[in-house]
């Protein structure tokens, strides 16, 4: 259970330094506006779905059991 925790943790802030990364070098590529604001969109919903992704995993350590969408 607290190797979990800690590998939750470790996502978390690996994620979040790519995250970072990612906004700061995405002004420097020269893409047109609409590709620039679609890829953002997109950065966004995958961010979202790991985020999630997280949630479940922490109420399941907390036996805490959500369905999944299968």
């Amino acid at each position: 259970m607290i190797g979990m925790l800690i590998g939750i943790i470790f996502v978390v802030i690996l994620l979040g330094t790519l995250w970072w990364a990612v906004q700061q070098l995405l002004p420097l590529i020269p893409i047109a506006e609409p590709f620039r604001t679609i890829l953002r969109v997109l950065m966004v919903a995958i961010l979202v779905i790991i985020v999630l992704w997280v949630i479940v995993q922490i109420l399941q350590v907390g036996d805490i059991h959500v369905p999944s969408l299968r």
